[in-house]
C-alpha cells in the first residue's frame, strides 16, 4: 500500500519537476526544428513559475478515480492532500516523504533519497538523450513522450500541455506492465507564496521501525 501511494505521488509530482530541468537537459538533442521551440519554451515557462497550488484528479489504471489539492514548492517540497474516502495527505519537507492516514491518524515516513520523489523534486535531473521519445503538436494541445530507465524502469510519461501559454493539462504515466495512471490539474496558481507549515511534518510520530532506525 505504502509503496503504491509513493509510486503515485512520484507520477504526480513529476511534470513539475522534470518540465524545468529534464526538458531543457536532453531537449535539444533528441528535437530539432518547431518541436524544439515548442519543448523550450515549455521549459522556460515552467523555470519561471516555482511555486504553484491547485487541485488535482487521479485517475488509476483499475478505474480508481482519487483527487483533492496540491502544493509545489521546488526543490524538494511538495504536498498531496486527498480528499474523500482516500483520506491521505503526502508530503515532502525537502528531506523526508510522509503519508498521513487522516483516518487512522498515523504517519509513516521515508528518507526522500528512498523514494522516486528524489529524482522529481531536485534541483537538477540527469537524464540521456533518449529521454524525450517523441513531440507532437497540435492546435489545442502539445503532447512530450519521455522514457527514462533509471527513474521508473520501462514506465513512460506522457505529459501534456497548452500551447496558448504551455500550461501542464494532464500527464498519463504508462508503467512497465502498460497500465496507465492519469492526472489533471486545474484551477492553478502560479507563483504563490506557501507557508513552510504545509511541508512541515513532525518525524517523532513516525510508526515505521526501518525509519527509526535509519535516523531522521
Amino acid at each position: 500500500m505504502i509503496r503504491t501511494i509513493l509510486s503515485h505521488l512520484a507520477k504526480a509530482a513529476l511534470p513539475f519537476a522534470i518540465a524545468a530541468s529534464l526538458l531543457a537537459t536532453s531537449a535539444m538533442a533528441r528535437v530539432t526544428g518547431e518541436d524544439a521551440q515548442a519543448v523550450a519554451k515549455i521549459s522556460q515557462h515552467f523555470t519561471s513559475v516555482p511555486t504553484m497550488l491547485g487541485e488535482f484528479v487521479q485517475f488509476g489504471p483499475n478505474g480508481d478515480q482519487t483527487g483533492g489539492k496540491f502544493y509545489l514548492s521546488r526543490p524538494g517540497k511538495i504536498r498531496f492532500d486527498y480528499s474523500g474516502d482516500a483520506a491521505l495527505t503526502v508530503q515532502s519537507d525537502g528531506r523526508h516523504v510522509g503519508i498521513n492516514n487522516r483516518k487512522l491518524k498515523t504517519w509513516d515516513f521515508y528518507r526522500l533519497s528512498a523514494t522516486p520523489l528524489k529524482m522529481l523534486l531536485a534541483d537538477s535531473i540527469d537524464v540521456t538523450d533518449d529521454s524525450i521519445q517523441s513531440v507532437k503538436r497540435e492546435d489545442d494541445l502539445t503532447t512530450v513522450v519521455l522514457k527514462d530507465n533509471s527513474i521508473f524502469g520501462d514506465s513512460k510519461i506522457t505529459l501534456m500541455f497548452d500551447p496558448s501559454n504551455n500550461d501542464l493539462k494532464q500527464w498519463t504515466i504508462t508503467d512497465e506492465q502498460g497500465k496507465d495512471t492519469s492526472v489533471m490539474i486545474f484551477n492553478v496558481q502560479q507563483n504563490v507564496a506557501l507557508p513552510n507549515r504545509l511541508f512541515f511534518m513532525d518525524k517523532s510520530r513516525s510508526r515505521n521501525p526501518q525509519f527509526d532506525n535509519q535516523g531522521r
